[in-house]
Formats: C-alpha cells, sequence, structure tokens
C-alpha cells in the first residue's frame, strides 16, 4: 500500500467519522457529567416506543428510543430551573432544537419535546424556573422573573449543546428555536440579547410587548364589556357580529371565501346592528353598540393620546370571549398582581383607567421584546421567521405588524431586512392556532430550507 493510499484511507474515515458521530457516552454515565451551576437529576433510556408525562395520564406514542436526561441549572443563588433534553438513541440528524414556552411557561413542555425527537432532533424545554402558569413565583425574587424573562431559555441552550456533546461526541451542526404566543416573545428576547445561541429562529404570535402600561391597557376590553351589566355582549351574539363583518368584508381582496384577508382593509360600524325594537340574539342594544366600537378601537394613552393597545381586528368576534369575558385573561390578572402592583390581593376591578395607566408610562420590565435591533443576529447569519394570525384574540396581531416595521426601519428597510427576516401574516387564524382560515403549517421546514440551502421562504403552504 502506497504512502497515498494510506493518506487517503485515513482521510476518508475522518470524513464518515465526521459525518456520523460515534456515541462518545452511555445515557446512564450523563448523570455523571458535571456542568457549571448544573444538577444533572435524571439519565434514562427510554425505548418503550411510549412516554406517559408527569401528572398525565394519556401516553405520548410511536417515539424512537432515546435517552431522556433532566436537570436543574442555578444560574443565581435564587435560581431553580428544571430543563429536559432528549437525545435520538440512533439517527440524531446533527441538529439542536428548543421549543418555547406559553403564557407564564411554568412546566416542560412535553408533546412539542416529541415532535422535535421524531424528526431527529436533539431537543430540550424548560419551565423557565418556577412551578405553574402563574406569577407568584415573581414577587420578591427578581432573579427568578429575570430566569422567565430572558436568561432560562439562553442558559438551557448552553447546557442541551454541552449534554448533546457528551453523548454524541459533536456539537449540534446547527440549532433552532420554535415557540408561540409566550414562545414567540422567548424566540424574539433569544435574536434580540443572545444572538449566538440559535441558527435559526420561528416566534409565533409573539407577546412581545410586555411593559406594564401595555398589559394594564390590555384590560380596557374587559373594562368597556363589564363597567355595567348592560354593556356585557354575551357570547351567544358573536356569531351574529362575525356574519355581519365577514359579510361586509369577504370580497375586499376579490375572493368570496368566508374569510377575511387583511382586517386592516375592511370597515364596519356595529351601529347597522343596533336593536330597533327591543334586545334579542339577532341584534346589540345601544350599550352593547357602544362596547363593540370599543373592542374595535385602541387604547390610548389618556394624556397624550398615544396608541398603546391596537384594536381587536375585524374577523376576531368568535374569539372576543377570551379578553371581554365576565373575568380578565389569567395572564393578565396574574401580572397586574404579582408584578406590576406588588400585591396578591389586587382587584382587577379597582383599576382607574386615566390615572392608573398614566402612571406605569415609562417603566419597564426585563420580559419586554419589543427593541427592533437585531444588528448582530442578522450580522451572524441568523434568520428569523415571525408569523400571527389575523383573527387572534389573545395577542393582537398589530402588535406585530408594528414590530415588523420598527425592525424594516431599524435595519436598513425592506430589501436588506428580507435577507433574515420574514413575516407571514395568516388570514382568519386564532392565536397560534385554529380559527376559520388556514392555520396547520410547517414553519420549521420553511426555517430548514432558508437556513440550510439559502431558500427563503417566499409563501408557506396550509
Amino acid at each position: 500500500m502506497t504512502l497515498r493510499t494510506i493518506i487517503l484511507a485515513i482521510v476518508s474515515l475522518a470524513a464518515l467519522l465526521h459525518a456520523v458521530p460515534v456515541s462518545a457516552a452511555t445515557c446512564e454515565s450523563l448523570m455523571a457529567l458535571t456542568l457549571p451551576n448544573t444538577t444533572i437529576t435524571m439519565a434514562q433510556v427510554v425505548t418503550t416506543g411510549s412516554f406517559t408525562p408527569p401528572g398525565a395520564t394519556a401516553a405520548i406514542t410511536n417515539l424512537p428510543p432515546f435517552c431522556r436526561v433532566a436537570a436543574t441549572l442555578k444560574p443565581t443563588s435564587d435560581s431553580d430551573i428544571k430543563m429536559e433534553v432528549w437525545l435520538p438513541a440512533s439517527g440524531w440528524n446533527g441538529k439542536y432544537q428548543a421549543v418555547g414556552n406559553g403564557g407564564l411557561a411554568g412546566s416542560v413542555l412535553y408533546e412539542p419535546l416529541s415532535e422535535g425527537l421524531k424528526r431527529g432532533y436533539a431537543t430540550s424545554s424548560t419551565d423557565t424556573g418556577h412551578v405553574g402558569d402563574t406569577a407568584k413565583a415573581f414577587l420578591g425574587h427578581p432573579e427568578v422573573q429575570n430566569d422567565f424573562a430572558y436568561r432560562a431559555i439562553h442558559e438551557v441552550a448552553l447546557k442541551s449543546k454541552t449534554i448533546t456533546n457528551a453523548f454524541y461526541g459533536s456539537d449540534p451542526r446547527l440549532s433552532y428555536f420554535v415557540g408561540c404566543s409566550g414562545g414567540g416573545r422567548q424566540a424574539l428576547v433569544e435574536a434580540q440579547r443572545y444572538p449566538n445561541d440559535f441558527h435559526g429562529i420561528v416566534a409565533g404570535a409573539p407577546s412581545l410587548n410586555q411593559k406594564p402600561i401595555v398589559f394594564a391597557a390590555r384590560m380596557g376590553i374587559s373594562h368597556a364589556a363589564l363597567k355595567n351589566p348592560a354593556s356585557f355582549i354575551p357570547r351567544t351574539k358573536y356569531p351574529m357580529i362575525h356574519q355581519a363583518v365577514v359579510n361586509a368584508c369577504d370580497a375586499i381582496d376579490g375572493v368570496k371565501d368566508g374569510l377575511i384577508d387583511d382586517p386592516r382593509r375592511c370597515s364596519f360600524d356595529p351601529k347597522v346592528l343596533e336593536c330597533k325594537a327591543g334586545d334579542s340574539a339577532s341584534c346589540l342594544t345601544t350599550e352593547q353598540v357602544e362596547t363593540a366600537g370599543k373592542i374595535w378601537s385602541p387604547v390610548r394613552e389618556p394624556r397624550t393620546g398615544r396608541e398603546i393597545v391596537p384594536r381587536m381586528e375585524f374577523g376576531a368576534e368568535l374569539g372576543w370571549g377570551t379578553l371581554a369575558s365576565q373575568e380578565p385573561l389569567d395572564n393578565l390578572t396574574e401580572r397586574l398582581k404579582y408584578v406590576i402592583f406588588k400585591d396578591p390581593n389586587y382587584d382587577w376591578k379597582t383599576f382607574n383607567f386615566p390615572a392608573d395607566l398614566s402612571k406605569l408610562d415609562g417603566v419597564d420590565d426585563p420580559s419586554d421584546a419589543s427593541n427592533p435591533d437585531m444588528s448582530a443576529f442578522a450580522g451572524r447569519g441568523g434568520k428569523l421567521i415571525v408569523y400571527h394570525g389575523w383573527a387572534d384574540q389573545q395577542v393582537l396581531p398589530r402588535n406585530t405588524t408594528y414590530y415588523y416595521d420598527n425592525v424594516l426601519e431599524k435595519m436598513g428597510g425592506p430589501a436588506k431586512t428580507s435577507e433574515w427576516l420574514r413575516l407571514f401574516m395568516v388570514p382568519a387564524m386564532g392565536h397560534c392556532r385554529g380559527g376559520e382560515g388556514p392555520n396547520q403549517f410547517d414553519m420549521l421546514t420553511a426555517l430548514e430550507t432558508w437556513v440550510e440551502k439559502g431558500q427563503a421562504p417566499a409563501q408557506v403552504m396550509a
């Protein structure tokens, strides 16, 4: 055998080993892995094809064999971040995916973990440092709030990549983050604060505006609906209102398909629904007409008239009960009690809109993700896909379009920004999913194609 042949054989073997990483450790041996501020609490192989999440009765099925690793992270003395990373026992695609949380987080999300696992990813999830979809743990514990706000996702990404390396013998070649709602906020925070964590990010319906004045102003819909019993619009009237709006605006896009393509082009006066001869299921009382008008109007800062919260969009009427029910959304009242006013007994009904709203102007929150400067993320070649349903009943869609416009202005205009950012507004889709419009699609594949093949998504089929 010649020296040239030997060299070629060595090069070929090295290439093979790089393409198919050899496991550097057994799953169980990861229990002995030492990481800064980290305790590995579990490392076990799951080969049964199914997994029942803690506290659940239904199992997740059709799972490939995997190594389940659980850990507790303590980046500060007051931190207690729980996380899990699932590692395919075979067929690893060489990539890592983190999944986001909804609402106030508070739990590891096992269904998204299973979805990433089935695609061949090493995948992680976290409770972000507290238990339960509540803000109680933030009261008197600013570091716990900071873990939720921005630190936990970053810490989990770092530790997950290290655990992945220990198991497979190599780092993930690419890293992705996918989240919606609160997870969409986490996605933007990652791009803004930690631009090197992920090569590609999907941010769905991001609850990006977390400033106290914005959170409090979102209760304007509750106040409008509940200021007196006569103003309240019962859910039984939602379909009637919705159908009237659709009839008025459906054909604006040139296609009559029962969907409002872009509600910003829609105009509708609830006065046309006012009862002519007493209240009935097919009309609105004078007080209810006023309530509908307020729901379809932005909330403004009392002194300056500046828009704080955009209006609920035309076409979202079937979901009015989320923000206009007899009690505000738990997410809102939790933040009012434990973050904004720091009083567990705070009663949202005592909020004085003109006075209290103005007091909150200028007060910041570490959870806020409205910074349009993503120079570092764009500069390292990161790709970001943002999507939002026009009929979102919980996180108002214009929050996202306004933010997108701010990013365009900050980052050099549409042509330059389109090299790394794409926005998709989904007709008639609700919050993250559901609704009357197309609402099932695969944004991760679109992102992979962009990051790995350089093909930016011009459209996404749903």
